[in-house]
């Protein structure tokens, strides 16, 4: 975590998305995502084809650690609704300046 948090300031220093847990999950799961700067994020959820499912993050965040829910049966603690999914494999992608990170994520049902 040396290379993420700056042990002088204790500041974050780089954007982190995490591995969603769980993973595979059924029929919910965490995304943790950290913010170094001010900005715009977004969050989003593909299915396989490269589909948008949700966006579950979408605005300006200031610095900090953060978390989502996502269910593949409602969509998220945000209130947003996604529709029932199947079993497969998912994409979820952090997009936040000049960073971009996508990582997989799996339902099984």
């Amino acid at each position: 975590a040396a290379d993420i948090i700056n042990e002088k300031t204790n500041q974050l220093k780089n954007f982190l998305l995490s591995q969603n847990y769980p993973n595979p999950f059924n029929p919910s799961t965490k995304i943790n995502y950290s913010v170094p700067r001010q900005g715009y994020v977004t969050l989003k959820v593909y299915d396989v084809l490269g589909n948008e499912v949700i966006t579950l993050v979408n605005e300006v965040k200031p610095v900090g650690n953060y978390d989502v829910e996502f269910s593949a049966r409602g969509g998220s603690t945000l209130g947003r609704n996604a529709a029932n999914l199947s079993s497969g494999v998912y994409f979820y992608r952090l997009q936040a300046g000049n960073f971009v990170e996508t990582k997989k994520m799996i339902l099984l049902r």
